[in-house]
């Protein structure tokens, strides 16, 4: 810790500045500030301060490039800018994480959000650094205890593996990511929470969340209120904090909730910037965004570490086709779909089994257990046909062996679904062959699961 300290300060000492190119503010255009002075010397992206003259100073970055001026959206509203106030250029954006940085809760540009003094890495990084060379990446590693039955079996997750969580709102989506990042075996975890409602913050960190899950994590929190500027850097910062460790040779686990609202940040910032609007109002550049964020997660290279990530989707009336949550379906190893009347009758994790699906399988399972969760699937999806008929009475016992052992198994398997078990993957697939056994005999070959 000494070291790491040292080598911090003299990280911060060699960073300080003295001297900035400087612009003026020339002309003002909605939320649109447009600067003289800076052309030749900004590059898209870069970071800038605008100084106003009775002394406030306000972030902005830089979205257009043009010979006569520097096209910047300031980080919040543009009241009180005049024209002929000073503009320094900071330059690219980039974070400088530590170790020291675990069981913190920081704000995207790597200040603490807790009033506390936090330690400044020896290196910077950029936020929007490049994933490793696909050819170079290692394939999915190992099956990873989560502390769910559910995961632990008929949803595996290996390490490096990305999956989806898709849901609505109110309907236990945090409370999972939460049981994840203490559960899920990995070194450490690296939550993004991206355009939080401000009061949760808090209750996360200290209910939800709990001191156990916190020792071990790094959250980066962006709140609703601020500019979509900074909750666009959020998903970006706590990915880079993630690749910190990550280069280290650690596991670490990623959550981000939600890519929604890191999607409509982009949006805000690109439709500012003259992008035309296309799909539902998402800018063309919205999937490239999303992906490159994604990519950036999963296996390592040569002395890495992998990085397993869940990314939370918000779908509206479980719209599974809108546009953000059809972009990250289609680069993902697997979506967990959340449905809200199994969360209003009680259970949870609320997960629509029949919709989710982790690319992991089959070559995560052994042949036994792959039967298993073949034939758990096949008992669940057999009552889900039926059961209309089975609640209104018109199914009679006898007329499908199929149905009549998914009526006898529903109550184990409903139940299973929302256990957790601290014995281990092995213990959670002895359970699901108990609750499989409370099924008559079998009468029809498993199928296999598509993958």
């Amino acid at each position: 810790m000494q070291t790491l300290s040292i080598a911090g300060l003299a990280a911060q000492i060699a960073a300080l500045r003295t001297t900035f190119p400087v612009g003026r503010v020339t002309s003002l255009r909605g939320e649109i500030v447009f600067v003289a002075g800076l052309s030749t010397a900004a590059g898209l992206g870069d970071l800038v301060q605008i100084r106003h003259q009775d002394g406030r100073i306000r972030r902005g970055e830089v979205l257009g490039l043009s010979r006569d001026a520097v096209t910047v959206l300031p980080d919040g509203a543009p009241e009180g800018l005049s024209i002929g106030d000073r503009v320094l250029l900071i330059g690219p954006a980039a974070l400088a994480p530590d170790d020291s940085w675990l069981g913190r809760v920081v704000d995207p540009f790597g200040a603490a959000l807790d009033g506390r003094p936090l330690g400044r890495g020896a290196a910077e990084r950029a936020i929007r650094a490049a994933p490793p060379a696909a050819i170079d990446r290692r394939p999915l590693g190992e099956r990873l205890e989560t502390g769910l039955t559910l995961f632990n079996t008929l949803l595996p997750l290996v390490r490096g593996q990305r999956i989806g969580l898709f849901a609505g709102s109110g309907v236990g989506k945090s409370r999972l990511l939460a049981s994840l990042a203490r559960g899920l075996e990995a070194d450490m975890a690296v939550i993004a929470l991206v355009g939080e409602r401000g009061r949760e913050v808090r209750e996360f960190v200290e209910t939800v969340l709990g001191p156990e899950g916190m020792a071990r994590s790094v959250i980066v929190a962006a709140t609703s209120d601020q500019s979509p500027l900074v909750r666009r850097r959020a998903a970006w910062s706590a990915m880079s904090v993630a690749e910190h460790f990550r280069d280290q040779g650690a596991h670490v686990l990623f959550l981000t909730d939600s890519v929604t609202r890191f999607a409509e940040a982009h949006r805000e910032v690109a439709l500012a910037s003259g992008e035309a609007a296309s799909l539902r109002g998402y800018p063309p550049s919205t999937a490239q965004m999303i992906t490159g964020l994604a990519e950036r997660a999963g296996p390592g290279a040569g002395s890495m570490g992998d990085i397993t990530a869940v990314f939370s989707v918000l779908v509206a009336g479980s719209d599974m086709e809108e546009p953000v949550a059809d972009i990250l379906r289609g680069v993902l190893d697997g979506h967990v779909v959340m449905d809200r009347q199994i969360a209003e009758r009680g259970r949870f994790p609320a997960v629509d089994l029949l919709r989710s699906v982790s690319r992991s399988l089959p070559q995560a399972a052994t042949e036994e257990e792959n039967h298993l969760i073949n034939r758990a699937r096949r008992l669940l999806g057999a009552y889900d046909r039926a059961e209309m008929m089975i609640q209104a009475g018109l199914y009679q016992s006898g007329s499908d062996p199929e149905i009549d052992a998914a009526i006898a198994a529903w109550p184990a398997l409903d139940s299973f679904l929302c256990e957790e078990e601290p014995g281990g993957i092995a213990d959670s697939f002895a359970r699901l062959s108990e609750c499989l056994a409370t099924a008559v005999p079998e009468s029809v070959t498993a199928p296999q699961i598509p993958v």
